[in-house]
């Protein structure tokens, strides 16, 4: 089973995804970005599902430690902010994909599948 790092600080957020993704994925939670720079080495999840708004170090600080640490697992950013240029930021930091919340449970399917395949 695939296993996905869930770096959300919003309780609301984190319970959402796991309902939507915990009988297909193996889930791994952290609640800051310092906390998901370390679970990304430690847990070694196939995939980072990464808000870019967090607290101690923000998601953004947080995928440039990871991809500066040498790991290569895709990164989707996850943001309320869907202003011009945010996707652009998130993927000039490292992250592969971008997606504004509220999530489309469809889009956010079709964007695991093509970074994981299924």
């Amino acid at each position: 089973m695939k296993k996905i790092l869930i770096v959300e600080d919003v309780d609301l957020n984190i319970e959402l995804l796991t309902q939507l993704l915990e009988d297909d994925y193996a889930l791994a939670i952290a609640k800051d970005g310092e906390q998901g720079v370390e679970l990304a080495s430690t847990e070694h999840p196939d995939l980072i599902l990464m808000d870019m708004s967090l607290p101690v170090c923000d998601g953004y600080e947080a995928t440039r430690r990871i991809r500066a640490s040498g790991l290569a697992m895709p990164i989707i950013g996850l943001s309320a902010h869907a202003m011009a240029g945010d996707a652009e930021r998130a993927i000039a930091a490292g992250c592969n994909d971008y997606l504004t919340k509220p999530l489309d449970d469809a889009l956010l399917f079709e964007t695991l599948d093509r970074h994981l395949g299924r």
